[in-house]
């Protein structure tokens, strides 16, 4: 059988390749065509666009925070500074197992629960390559311990930065605050780029109000980085502006000498300089160490401080509401004696309680058999009761409520720290907006002598006190009192403001409260007469004051040694030095203290002989300074001599909006 052999087809298979090659040809030039478009997008269309992402991979900007400012005294004694201080860190990428390293840490070095916690907190924001704070202040010898074992401790690194610190964390916690780790709640409220590379901001008192001054400018330096974001070198730097410098009012050794003088008492202590409204003392009892809350405090220990009863973070100076009690005397006096109510020669008999007309009730004196004929020496002296339940009654409590607003009470006094309360100086207005009631006449005889509704902060009893000491003029009270920036070459003084001038009908009517309050304490039956000490240089204006914690039914008697010490009567004092031309106006308030007599104004009187020391005789005896009359819109200028027209002033106004000004 004959096989046929079949010839291949040369033509067919010709045409095959070359419609293939066609084809091929075709899609590598369709594929061709694709690429060359889009890198003519890449490259051309969206050039700029790609540029510049691909040097922000290259480039980063990088945050440089500022140096805080610092904060002094009147003499230049330093209250808040930043300290070099070392910080244990671990860079996550170079240990593979972070808990057996903080583990061996923790062998080495105290370690508390509360660092763990926020370190680990930190590891899940940060990148693995970033340094990330595990403990705070190392000191010498526990720098030393670890520096000794780095070769075993991978990852770990001491770095130097700087600190705040307060030389006198307790003495100045209520007043200059302190500063904290930013939380969430602020980080939504400060300006994000102001505040990049910043890690705390300021808490409370001076930190807080001056914020923005104290913190400065922000800096920035662009810097070469790999494809991990590690720095390989600066390109370009804009150095930081430091934060402005700060210079109280207030006297550090004053203050110690106050602090000393409360002897563990519960209480306040505020003394102004009544020619300009400075704070010369602000103290609140009991304190505590604003440096715990710096870096951060263990729960334990601010659990303790929360907690207490004795509640030592809470300022007393600004946020206490107390009864008066008798210290309000001498203003509801001079509102009897300038609108007419009563005249110099008034007098009242006290048999030992007050009777409204056709009413059983009887408004007990505090002596029990009276003070008999009582005229205004006498009832500010001796501090009779029945007076000011007769005084108040005739006064009514608006023209009470119009007279005591203008020596500040009542209303919030505008001091350069946040927080204050208004206290209350109560009229019909206000009970029948507030209690949808209206006003009894009993309730303006207890009004009369600081009960009942009304209630004042040691700021405002010390406030108010200076006006009545200057003669009327109603200042600002002001902490600060001088504002340095680095470039300054001088500090720039913040001017006294002075809000008001209370207009004085008849000048006798003030010297006859002046001379009723000398007399407590310079007179033979004076409530505060054991300030009287041979051979003092100067004389003292003041006024005792017991306020009740709680009411005594109308036949109980009030048994003082059975009581527990939180329901006992709180004691105040408040006064002025010297007499004729003060230098200092104090209040003092001591919680369930007793008696003002027998324990606020004692300690009164060691802030008031601490701080006229540094006066000779001549001094003592020179009148301040005369104040011109201010007119509206028009802000007092410096009561200080010293204060020249070439020096930079800044007035508090424009101080608290720079420093409350957050962005």
């Amino acid at each position: 059988m004959t096989e046929r052999q079949h010839l291949k087809d040369h033509f067919i298979e010709q045409r095959i390749f070359q419609n293939r090659s066609i084809v091929a040809i075709f899609f590598t030039l369709v594929l061709f065509g694709i690429l060359i478009f889009r890198l003519y997008i890449l490259q051309i269309t969206n050039h700029e666009h790609f540029t510049t992402l691909s040097q922000n991979n290259r480039v980063s900007v990088q945050a440089i925070p500022p140096t805080r400012g610092l904060i002094y005294d009147r003499n230049g004694i330093i209250l808040a500074e930043n300290l070099p201080s070392y910080t244990l860190q671990i860079i996550p990428e170079q240990t593979t197992d972070i808990d057996g390293l903080i583990n061996d840490l923790s062998l080495l070095v105290d370690i508390r629960e509360i660092d763990i916690k926020k370190f680990k907190k930190e590891v899940r924001r940060k990148r693995r390559f970033e340094g990330i704070p595990l403990r705070f202040r190392l000191n010498d010898e526990e720098v030393a311990i670890i520096s000794v074992n780095l070769h075993r401790l991978p990852g770990v690194e001491i770095k130097a930065q700087l600190s705040r610190f307060y030389p006198y964390g307790t003495e100045t916690a209520h007043v200059v605050g302190y500063v904290g780790r930013i939380n969430e709640k602020e980080l939504k409220r400060l300006p994000i780029t102001n505040y990049s590379g910043t890690n705390h901001t300021g808490k409370l008192g001076i930190e807080k109000s001056y914020e923005a001054l104290l913190h400065g400018q922000v800096g920035y330096q662009k810097v070469e980085t790999n494809v991990r974001g590690r720095v390989q070198r600066v390109l370009e730097r804009s150095n930081p502006t430091p934060g402005d410098d700060l210079y109280l009012n207030l006297d550090i050794k004053l203050q110690q000498v106050a602090i000393e003088a409360f002897e563990g008492k519960r209480g306040a202590l505020v003394a102004i300089n009544p020619e300009n409204g400075h704070i010369l003392s602000m103290v609140s009892m009991p304190d505590y160490d604003a440096n715990l809350f710096v870096n951060g405090i263990d729960s334990k220990s601010y659990n303790a401080l929360n907690q207490s009863w004795e509640r030592p973070l809470f300022n007393r100076t600004v946020l206490g509401s107390y009864p008066p009690g008798s210290t309000i005397k001498p203003f509801f006096a001079l509102a009897g004696l300038e609108s007419n109510t009563i005249q110099l020669d008034h007098q009242v008999f006290c048999p030992g309680f007050y009777r409204l007309k056709g009413k059983a009730h009887k408004y007990r004196d505090w002596k029990k058999w009276g003070h008999g004929k009582t005229d205004i020496e006498k009832s500010i002296v001796q501090s009779c009761d029945v007076f000011y339940y007769d005084l108040a009654f005739k006064l009514g409590i608006d023209k009470m409520h119009k007279f005591m607003t203008l020596f500040g009470f009542g209303k919030r006094s505008g001091i350069d720290i946040l927080g204050e309360r208004s206290g209350l100086m109560p009229s019909k207005k206000w009970k029948k907006r507030v209690h949808n009631q209206v006003w009894f006449p009993g309730e303006t005889v207890i009004a009369g002598i600081g009960q009942g509704y009304v209630l004042v902060t040691p700021l405002q009893l010390a406030l108010g006190t200076a006006t009545l000491a200057n003669g009327g003029h109603y200042f600002q009270p002001q902490l600060v009192s001088a504002i340095q920036r680095k470039s300054d070459i001088i500090p720039r003084q913040v001017i006294p403001q002075m809000i008001r001038q209370i207009p004085i009908l008849r000048q006798e009517n003030w010297d006859e409260i002046y001379h009723g309050m000398t007399e407590v304490i310079h007179g033979a039956r004076g409530t505060a007469r054991r300030l009287n000490k041979p051979g003092m240089r100067y004389k003292i204006a003041g006024k005792t004051g017991t306020a009740q914690v709680f009411s005594v039914a109308q036949d109980a008697s009030y048994k003082e040694d059975e009581l527990e010490e939180r329901l006992k009567d709180h004691a105040l004092f408040m006064a002025f030095a010297p007499a004729k031309n003060p230098k200092i106006a104090i209040a003092v308030v001591i919680e369930n203290g007793g008696h003002g007599g027998s324990v606020a104004a004692p300690i009164a009187g060691k802030v008031i002989a601490a701080h006229l020391s540094q006066f000779s005789d001549e001094e003592l005896k020179r009148p301040a300074q005369k104040l011109p009359e201010k007119t509206p819109g028009q802000t007092a200028p410096p009561a200080d001599p010293d204060n020249s027209s070439s020096t930079p002033v800044y007035s508090l106004k424009q101080a608290q909006h720079e420093g409350h000004n957050h962005g």
